[in-house]
């Protein structure tokens, strides 16, 4: 949850005292005891007044002072230049990460030696803080590890520093959730404390047993830095919040194979169980420049064998990290068990990629007997086609979520900004919002990614732009308030004529290449400006741009373009999206979720999705606003759009002596304990 005081000391302990406290039995005023009851009973009334004006104050929170209107219309300034900064003050990149043996943590900027630092103030960087995404109080946050369900709640482990907010000196982070969206901290997993694993207690995997046990198998940096398997499970199964962990004393139980560079080789799966009896896992790795994924089978988690030949490999694709193997229906909107398999069911190959940190997918066939999957198409095989998102996702997971029936997928989402940027707020990185995965029935060849369902209790108030004609060339403002903290669903229409008249180009298109949403032609592009000051100095457009090729094939993009969404000089801005299938009669469809310093996008039911992180300078606190935009030369546009303030999460630490006001939550306060202060109130003010 952000901080809604940010310039004051986060320990209560450390804030002025705003009285003197009496002694036992003295009277402040020495006046008569009717005289005292009477001081009692006004200030009774006024702490019970107070305390049910702040826990309004914490309800409606998320919503920030609107601090102008904005006008009805803008002129286009897509083509507006950036202001440059110019400081004395040079960064100087360290690598992380790759000299330990994973892959690059430090964010590289263009032109990093030469890049002058911005002058961040703490106003702008305590705003960056999310209010409704995972993320730890402090300090560095990276791969997702471990996620289950557990006994009534949702468990997260993380790759987390607790000393810095830079990569480094690894162990796993625990929080705990009723909801996937309010947060409870818990103490430190696992830390480095073995030879075997002192230099890290990297990435790992849950496998729930058929008795319900839990089992973790993890990727330990040792004290050669050699990459090894290790094995743990929670000290007491009854205990709902698995708060201690034990590392099996017979640990590693697996080291590199012959052939397998001791740095190649982390990552365990989650197990899946075969026909034989066998619990079956893969790792990721490489030989030369293929990607590879290694399989083993074991019984006890604690011997394995090595099947010949590997689960997948794909050439030119480097070093797979994080691989996740899942199984989808392809008749079904429900999640399926790691375990199952069958005629009705396809596989999924996830990696993410060493060398350049995105997250790839396919299809595919498993052969259990061999161990080996074959993709549906190798023209988008594994590393060379699909992406879960193309913005900042990395070292995603899957668990399946036996509570709901539904497979959710975590993500990182790393930094866009500077390092030194990163040090000066004290923390780096969070997790996107957990999302449901399925199968593209009507593509058959992408998954559908979406928020998962328990982000809509943040919802507060909601307005409707109804059938928005916005022609081309133009901006308009939507009047939603401060646009800080939002979702937002919006549809969008060609004029149809248009589109059949319009001439056929051979001009090829890409989001990355075709000069951003100030590139028009005469199909696009259209959207949502995001995080956008009312002059437009800072923007961040998301949008679509449609493409007539020839034959009159139409090809459709969607794409996110941060070039101007920071007068900042010292942030990555990139132009990112993709081709994305659009079928017949299908209208153009998109949701965002704006909160703060992250915006998720997700196109057609989530067919195409993407993450970027957003730095500005201007468009923030009352400051932000949102817009829709067509700078199309041909067309206009009609959209349809409803967007929705968003509150904030409870996302807080969790004490040992709170174990039994766990699932305490704002909800229970108004049910339960308001009404007895709304009664006292009322008795003392008689």
């Amino acid at each position: 949850m952000a901080d809604p005081r940010p310039f004051l000391p986060s320990d209560p302990n450390t804030l002025p005292c705003t009285y003197t406290p009496l002694p036992n039995g003295a009277n402040p005023d020495g006046g008569a005891p009717e005289t005292r009851k009477r001081h009692l009973k006004e200030l009774l009334a006024i702490f019970s007044g107070l305390l049910m004006v702040s826990l309004l104050v914490v309800i409606i929170s998320g919503k920030e002072p609107n601090s102008h209107n904005a006008s009805n219309k803008h002129e286009p300034l897509f083509l507006a230049k950036q202001p440059h900064t110019a400081r004395p003050e040079k960064l100087r990149p360290v690598s992380r990460g790759v000299p330990a043996g994973v892959s690059e943590k430090m964010n590289r900027l263009a032109g990093d030696v030469d890049t002058p630092v911005f002058p961040w103030n703490n106003s702008m960087l305590s705003w960056q803080r999310t209010a409704f995404h995972f993320q730890p109080e402090k300090n560095w946050m990276n791969d997702p590890n471990g996620p289950l369900f557990y006994k009534g709640w949702y468990h997260f482990f993380y790759q987390y520093n607790p000393n810095k907010a830079v990569w480094g000196d690894i162990v796993w982070g625990h929080a705990v959730s009723k909801d996937l969206i309010h947060w409870l901290h818990l103490p430190l997993a696992m830390v480095a404390d073995q030879w075997y694993d002192i230099n890290g207690v990297w990435t790992g995997s849950a496998t729930i047993l058929p008795d319900g046990k839990i089992v973790m198998l993890y990727t330990g940096s040792t004290n050669e830095s050699v990459q090894v398997q290790n094995l743990a499970y929670p000290a007491d199964h009854s205990d709902p919040l698995l708060l201690n962990w034990v590392k099996y004393s017979g640990n590693p139980v697996l080291v590199p194979p012959p052939g397998i560079g001791y740095k190649d080789f982390r990552d365990p799966t989650t197990a899946w169980f075969t026909s034989e009896g066998k619990w079956r896992i893969t790792i990721g790795s490489k030989l030369n420049k293929t990607g590879i994924s290694l399989v083993y089978d074991t019984k006890d988690f604690k011997t394995y064998e090595l099947l010949n030949g590997v689960l997948h490999a794909v050439p030119g694709t480097g070093m797979w990290e994080c691989v996740d193997f899942y199984p989808v229906w392809k008749t079904s909107d429900k999640g399926l068990d790691t375990s199952v398999n069958g005629p009705d069911v396809k596989h999924v190959v996830k990696a993410s990629l060493d060398d350049d940190r995105n997250d790839y997918y396919a299809f595919g066939t498993y052969d259990e007997k061999t161990g080996k999957w074959v993709p549906d198409n190798e023209k988008i095989d594994v590393g060379i086609g699909i992406r879960y998102d193309y913005g900042k996702f990395y070292a995603s997971k899957t668990f399946y979520d036996q509570n709901k029936g539904r497979r959710v997928l975590w993500g990182w989402i790393g930094e866009s900004d500077s390092e030194s940027a990163d040090v000066q707020k004290g923390w780096a990185s969070l997790q996107g919002i957990p999302r449901t995965v399925l199968f593209d029935q009507k593509t058959g060849s992408n998954l559908l990614q979406w928020p998962v369902e328990e982000i809509e209790k943040l919802r507060l108030s909601s307005k409707d732009f109804n059938k928005v004609e916005v022609k081309a060339g133009s901006v308009v403002p939507l009047q939603v308030g401060t646009a800080t903290q939002l979702d937002i669903i919006a549809e969008f229409e060609l004029d149809k004529k248009v589109l059949e008249s319009v001439a056929e180009s051979n001009e090829a298109f890409s989001c990355n290449t075709s000069g951003g949403a100030a590139k028009r032609g005469a199909l696009g592009p259209f959207g949502l400006l995001v995080l956008a000051d009312e002059s437009l100095s800072e923007q961040t457009p998301v949008y679509f741009y449609v493409a007539k090729g020839p034959g009159g094939i139409v090809d459709t993009f969607f794409c996110a373009d941060q070039t101007r969404s920071s007068v900042a000089n010292d942030v990555r801005k990139e132009i990112t999206g993709s081709y994305i299938p659009v079928l017949k009669d299908e209208k153009l469809s998109v949701r965002i979720l704006v909160d703060h310093s992250i915006v998720e996008s997700f196109a057609q039911g989530g067919r195409t999705t993407i993450t970027n992180r957003i730095y500005p300078t201007k468009a923030i606190y009352g400051a932000a606003r949102l817009f829709v935009f067509n700078n199309a030369t041909e067309t206009s546009v009609t959209a349809s759009i409803k967007v929705w303030q968003l509150n904030s999460a409870f996302i807080r630490p969790y004490h040992q002596d709170e174990s039994s006001l766990a699932s305490f939550n704002h909800v229970t306060f108004i049910k339960f304990i308001a009404p007895f202060f709304i009664l006292l109130t009322l008795f003392f003010v008689r």
